[in-house]
């Protein structure tokens, strides 16, 4: 059970994570993102074990795009025949990925290799989101399901939902309109983050801090409804893509020579 007096000693040891965490889960939620790869590199930077944070990560991200994908469900901004495809494959493969166990050698491994990854999509999505429109060709159902699949896999084993990945896939290929592929995206996220976080609740070796995670969960249900409502109305979607870029691409890249060099 978790006490008020833990949560309040809990909150203020760990301020500097919470005002991040709420920062980004604005961020995000204003251009259509649970937040889950800033998550992960705020973590990655704390004295929490990896397996920790890799929950908390996805944890947060349900929180965050929970709301989101019921917005676009109830204004019918989903194309089932094209989004079950995509699901059908990432989530079985986000379960393996959460549920297999890896060295914290290769996690960190290939978490400075996907955040790195990450940014430079986030940096270029405004490019396909600009130029994007709506094609009225369906996609393959068997080429939508290996990508989900791949997506998916990569990650539950790093703690993402995985939307930063698949949007500017979804962008360049002209999938669908940039409003469902927003939607998409949210779905993506939130299905993934559950598929993953059910992975790692099976692997014998889970365990995560709750006073942390309740505090850090309801501050990003907060950011992400003020993000949400917002809608980055002050400022334009493409330079909050961006700086966020910047800011991963700059803990991955310290990531990997940490952990590699």
């Amino acid at each position: 059970m978790i006490e008020l007096s833990s949560l309040s000693a809990a909150f203020i040891e760990n301020w500097e994570i919470v005002a991040l965490f709420f920062t980004v889960a604005i961020l995000y939620s204003s251009v259509g993102f649970g937040g889950g790869s800033s998550y992960i590199a705020i973590l990655a930077l704390t004295g929490l074990t990896f397996i920790q944070f890799r929950a908390i990560a996805l944890l947060c991200n349900i929180v965050v795009v929970s709301g989101g994908v019921y917005i676009f469900a109830k204004n019918d901004h989903y194309n089932w025949r094209k989004v079950i495809p995509l699901a059908m494959f990432s989530v079985p493969f986000a379960f393996l990925g959460g549920y297999l166990k890896i060295s914290q050698t290769l996690f960190f491994t290939v978490l400075g290799g996907t955040l790195v990854f990450a940014a430079v999509l986030m940096w270029l999505s405004n490019h396909f989101v600009s130029e994007a429109k709506s094609s009225s060709t369906i996609s393959s159902a068997a080429k939508d399901g290996v990508i989900g699949g791949i997506i998916g896999f990569i990650s539950g084993m790093v703690g993402i939902g995985g939307g930063i990945f698949l949007a500017p896939f979804l962008h360049l290929s002209n999938w669908d309109t940039p409003k469902r592929i927003a939607a998409t995206a949210s779905f993506f996220i939130l299905v993934n983050s559950l598929a993953g976080l059910a992975g790692q609740v099976q692997n014998p070796e889970f365990y995560f801090e709750p006073n942390i995670a309740f505090i850090l969960m309801i501050t990003v249900f907060f950011g992400g409804q003020i993000g949400s409502r917002l809608s980055a109305a002050k400022i334009p979607p493409f330079v909050i893509k961006r700086m966020t870029a910047l800011l991963i691409a700059f803990v991955g890249i310290r990531i990997l020579f940490k952990y590699i060099y």
